[in-house]
């Protein structure tokens, strides 16, 4: 009888889990993780507040009321239509090294997310490993593209894979930087590889563009959750005489803030609207949609439009955006210096304007004139 019974009881199990509904949308967070006020934030601010209607708290999800709703948005999307999905309260991972990707993925499918979203290039390598051991289930890899054995780019139907031009928007915040500045501009990133390059690049090239005698300095961190080597990386800048400085460091540009506000200094965040990080401080941010990629995939899985393929995402199809400007640059300064960005924005956007992606490119990028 009790063999009979413990039959019983697995048949059962068994049953509801093939029964099982998919839960919800889960996400899994890089090295960044909840906080860093810009890349991983965004993501989490496309899936929580956009997509949910949901505000995270440290005892749970609680229901964000509407004109909180508008408030968390960013400014250039205050006015467009994005309506709560009415998705149940997502599933969120954090992982902490490379190791922990893969787990955090496949963990996800098995709690039965409708999507899985993978923030971040470095997850890219398990992205394509757990897509690939469950092809039933769909996944948003950010900031990659997928990639075959070889390294070389390839496409799965069950994976969407978002890119940015982020050279583009970051020519807008070089080309502010260089209307704004005395003379000595800086950059500090992450780690040095080629998507971080695009950053410097880009930012170089805007710099050059409007103020060619303008000197701009660069660092790098080596890292994206070291908020002190931020510190030490922006106040060795502008001790050598940077009056701005823009970053692209994921948590270390927290620290790159902080310099900021202890030499009374301008710095331009990055992917996220970081002006109340230091409201004093901060001149813009180069804000990258992020939590529109990923409240658009939700969109479409609901919709059962979900596809997979390459998406890649610039100035042109609204992917990439400047920040207001902060209130310590004078209105007539400011009106200006915007309305040399926004022409060469539009330039850009008409593709009479190639922004270098590389600093080969840069090399040999000569400043279009009007």
């Amino acid at each position: 009888m009790k063999r009979i019974a413990l039959y019983l009881c697995l048949v059962a199990l068994l049953g509801c889990k093939k029964k099982q509904v998919p839960r919800t949308i889960g996400l899994a967070l890089d090295v960044g993780g909840r906080g860093d006020q810009s890349f991983n934030d965004g993501a989490l601010r496309g899936l929580e507040i956009m997509a949910a209607g949901l505000r995270y708290t440290a005892s749970g999800y609680e229901p964000l009321a509407e004109a909180d709703y508008r408030k968390l948005l960013p400014a250039d999307l205050r006015g467009s239509p994005f309506p709560h999905l009415g998705i149940p309260p997502p599933l969120v991972l954090s992982g902490k090294a490379q190791e922990d990707y893969e787990p955090n993925l496949q963990l996800l499918v098995d709690q039965g997310a409708e999507l899985i979203v993978a923030v971040g290039f470095m997850m890219e390598p398990a992205a394509r490993a757990v897509s690939a051991r469950n092809p039933a289930a769909r996944f948003l890899l950010i900031d990659s593209p997928l990639l075959d054995a070889s390294g070389k780019p390839t496409t799965a139907p069950n994976v969407r894979a978002v890119v940015f031009r982020e050279h583009e928007g970051s020519f807008l915040a070089g080309a502010l930087a260089g209307k704004l500045t005395r003379g000595k501009v800086g950059f500090v990133g992450g780690m040095q590889l080629p998507l971080i390059r695009k950053f410097e690049t880009g930012y170089r090239a805007g710099v050059r563009q409007v103020n060619p005698a303008a000197e701009v300095l660069v660092a790098y961190t080596g890292s994206f959750d070291d908020e002190k080597k931020g510190i030490e990386m922006g106040q060795d800048l502008y001790a050598r005489g940077c009056d701005i400085v823009f970053h692209g460091a994921g948590l270390d540009g927290l620290g790159v803030i902080k310099a900021a506000e202890h030499a009374g200094k301008l710095v331009i965040g990055v992917d996220s609207d970081q002006s109340p990080v230091a409201p004093g401080n901060v001149l813009t941010s180069m804000v990258k949609h992020v939590d529109v990629a990923v409240y658009q995939a939700i969109e479409d899985v609901l919709q059962k439009r979900f596809s997979g393929g390459d998406v890649a995402l610039g100035l042109k199809e609204g992917g990439l955006a400047l920040a207001p400007i902060g209130p310590m640059i004078s209105p007539a300064e400011g009106k200006a210096a915007l309305a040399e960005v926004e022409r060469l924005r539009a330039e850009i956007v008409a593709g009479r304007l190639e922004v270098p992606a590389t600093l080969e490119q840069l090399a040999k990028f000569a400043a279009a004139r009007p």
